[in-house]
C-alpha cells in the first residue's frame, strides 16, 4: 500500500490552532436547511447548502470556472486559501472536498469526525455567523477530470477488465429494495437495483463510531476484499455521490490509490437513463 497522504485529513486540534488564521476558511455543508448550523457550528465556519453552492443553478453540473471563482471570492477564499470542510451529515462534507478538488482548488482539507468529534473533545461551538471579507480568486483553475466519471465512461467500463465499480449505498439500495437511504422517502430513480457487476462497499464501513475514518490499513483491507486493489481502475457511486466522495477520499488520500473516480450521476441517473442495464 502506498504512503497515506494524510495532510488532507485534519483533526480538531489542528483546526483549533488555526481558527484565527485568515488563510484558513471553514465550511459546514448543510443538506437542506441551516438548522444544525444555527444551533452551533465550529467557530468561524460558514454554512453552505450543498446544492445552492456546489451545483450550477441551471443544470445538473458543477459551477463554471467563472462562477466558482465568484463563489470563492464571496466566501473570502483566495487561490492559496486552505479550505476545511465538514458536513451536517458526514458524507456531505466529503462531497464539498471532492467538488473543490475537482474544480481545481489545491489546498482542501477534511475535518476528521466533523462537528461530532469537535464536541466530543470538549470544544465549544458558536452560533455567530462570521463576517467575511471578499478575496481575490483567479479563474485559471483547471478541472481534475481524473476524479470524475460520467455515464458513458461507466457504461464502457462494464466490458473492461481491470475496472472495479464500488457501490457505496446501503444493503436495501444495493439489493434493489429501495432507492434511498433507510428511513428516507423512497424516490430518486425509476428503477431499483445496481450497476451490473458492482461490488458493495457501504460507506459507513469506512467510519468509526465517532465518524472519523478508519485507519488506512483497515480501509485498504475492505477495498481489496471487493477486488479494489491499487492497480485497478475504481469507480465509486451511490445515489447522488456524497457517499461515493467519502470513499474516494479514503482510498486516494489515506490509502494512496491513484486511479479512483466518482460517478456523480450515480443511481439517480443510472437508474433512470433509457437503455442502460441494471441488475438486482
Amino acid at each position: 500500500m502506498a504512503k497515506a497522504q494524510t495532510t488532507a485529513l485534519v483533526d480538531p486540534a489542528w483546526l483549533a490552532a488555526r481558527l484565527d488564521d485568515p488563510k484558513v476558511k471553514v465550511i459546514e455543508i448543510a443538506v437542506e436547511k441551516l438548522d444544525s448550523y444555527n444551533v452551533g457550528h465550529v467557530p468561524g465556519a460558514q454554512a453552505w447548502i450543498w446544492k445552492d453552492k456546489l451545483w450550477d443553478e441551471r443544470m445538473r453540473e458543477f459551477p463554471s470556472a467563472k462562477d466558482f471563482a465568484t463563489l470563492c471570492r464571496t466566501a473570502g477564499i483566495g487561490n492559496d486559501t486552505t479550505v476545511v470542510f465538514y458536513g451536517e451529515n458526514v458524507e456531505f462534507g466529503y462531497y464539498g472536498w471532492w467538488v473543490f478538488r475537482y474544480l481545481g482548488h489545491n489546498d482542501v482539507r477534511m475535518l476528521d469526525g466533523g462537528k461530532k468529534r469537535w464536541v466530543a473533545e470538549g470544544r465549544a461551538l458558536s452560533t455567530a455567523v462570521p463576517t467575511v471579507a471578499p478575496a481575490r480568486y483567479k479563474t485559471a483553475a483547471r478541472r481534475r477530470e481524473r476524479m470524475r466519471a460520467k455515464l458513458p465512461q461507466v457504461r464502457r467500463s462494464l466490458e473492461k477488465k481491470g475496472v472495479v465499480i464500488l457501490d457505496n449505498r446501503s444493503d436495501l439500495e444495493f439489493t434493489g429494495q429501495s432507492n434511498n437511504l433507510p428511513g428516507k422517502p423512497d424516490f430518486g430513480a425509476e428503477r431499483y437495483g445496481r450497476i451490473p457487476g458492482a461490488k458493495q462497499l457501504h460507506f459507513v464501513d469506512l467510519l468509526n463510531p465517532d465518524e472519523t475514518l478508519k485507519s488506512p490499513a483497515e480501509i485498504a483491507k475492505l477495498a481489496r476484499a471487493r477486488g479494489a486493489s491499487p492497480d485497478k481502475q475504481i469507480i465509486c457511486y451511490c445515489r447522488r455521490s456524497h457517499r461515493a466522495a467519502l470513499v474516494l477520499f479514503a482510498l486516494t488520500e489515506l490509502c494512496g490509490y491513484k486511479n479512483v473516480r466518482s460517478y456523480d450521476g450515480s443511481w439517480t441517473e443510472w437508474g433512470t437513463a433509457v437503455g442502460v442495464p441494471i441488475e438486482k
